[in-house]
């Protein structure tokens, strides 16, 4: 007799055992796959007219998982970038599954054999040097939140951190005196070392002199006003409030999106245009692969102008284009195609 798989046995070893303990994902990835099978269980119970406790793993075949990713991008409107992060999430959880269910590790295969849709590859934005100096003179170091702020805007733009790692810093990360360095708690639990400018050094030990954590024992670095541990949402907020705030000074801010990624971008571009090698980028950064580090390369116009002037354009001779040797146009577009796709 075949047997059948409720889903909800797996639930719980695929987060705790297989993603945190197992693989070391970050928090931010836990929640992403979380709200992704909340999302594919609530739409499979309503297509099978099921609740998500009577659910199998054989209920969310390929056919299934197809028909909620098309479900998404056409009904709920998501991109095509979101229904990526979305399939991530789902061949992750069936990766998994095939290691706890042997018997049905062809339907596993076939889900996780659905490819991902091709997107729209985006360029990436960064502040130039004005526009991070706007953002700076924004701060008003006198105000309630000043000397974190400052603190905060240095040590994002110093170590060139992910929000979530800056927000799960501890003072005891820190170390002030010379040489100064903060360890960072990066993707799959992996520890790096970064420097510190003394700018910053100075700006955090005005903060921390001030620093009235709710709790007496609490070790978190960035708090918020009412002494609690500063969220990325805290953080996103603090930077598109002094956005707006810079942007009366300097108008070209008002072009961009600025959010804590935008200073982890703005790093990376600077690190690159002051000359430093991409490898030694890459590990500031904390990258796993370098050619995430590469994707700054491709955006650094000013690099690409340098390259520009080594060479010349051609010198050709001056006057009228020369006619066509033949006036079938449509026939030498036929051969051009046959060209570019030899067999057509």
């Amino acid at each position: 007799m075949k047997s059948y798989h409720l889903i909800a046995n797996y639930i719980q070893s695929f987060f705790y055992r297989y993603l945190i303990e197992v693989k070391g994902v970050s928090a931010c990835t836990v929640l992403s796959y979380r709200d992704t099978l909340k999302l594919l269980l609530r739409f499979t119970g309503v297509q099978l007219k099921k609740s998500p406790e009577q659910l199998m793993i054989e209920d969310l075949n390929e056919k299934m998982i197809l028909s909620f990713l098309n479900y998404l991008e056409q009904r709920k409107g998501n991109s095509s970038v979101t229904r990526n992060v979305r399939l991530a999430g789902i061949r992750s959880f069936f990766g998994f599954v095939a290691g706890e269910v042997p018997e049905i590790l062809d339907q596993c295969r076939k889900v996780r054999l659905i490819s991902p849709k091709r997107t729209e590859h985006k360029m990436v934005e960064y502040l130039i040097a004005r526009e991070m100096k706007a953002m700076f003179d924004a701060v008003d170091a006198s105000s309630r939140t000043g000397l974190r702020d400052k603190a905060l805007f240095l040590t994002l733009y110093n170590t060139g951190a992910r929000v979530q790692e800056i927000v799960d810093l501890s003072i005891i990360d820190l170390r002030l005196e010379s040489p100064s360095q903060v360890k960072i708690l990066g993707k799959g639990k992996k520890r790096r070392a970064c420097p510190l400018w003394p700018e910053t050094v100075k700006a955090l030990k005005s903060y921390i002199s001030s620093h009235s954590p709710v709790e007496a024992d609490s070790q978190q670095l960035f708090l918020n006003a009412n002494g609690k541990p500063l969220t990325r949402f805290g953080v996103r907020h603090i930077i598109r409030t002094y956005a707006r705030k810079a942007s009366q000074q300097c108008s070209s801010l008002n072009s961009k999106v600025v959010s804590p990624h935008t200073f982890r971008h703005s790093t990376a571009m600077h690190l690159l245009q002051a000359g430093n090698d991409i490898n030694m980028v890459k590990i500031w950064l904390g990258h796993a692969d370098i050619n995430t580090t590469h994707l700054y390369l491709e955006i650094d116009m000013d690099m690409k102008r340098k390259i520009l002037e080594t060479t010349k354009p051609p010198k050709g001779k001056t006057g009228r284009l020369p006619k066509w040797k033949s006036p079938c146009i449509m026939k030498w577009l036929d051969n051009l195609s046959r060209d570019i796709v030899p067999n057509r």
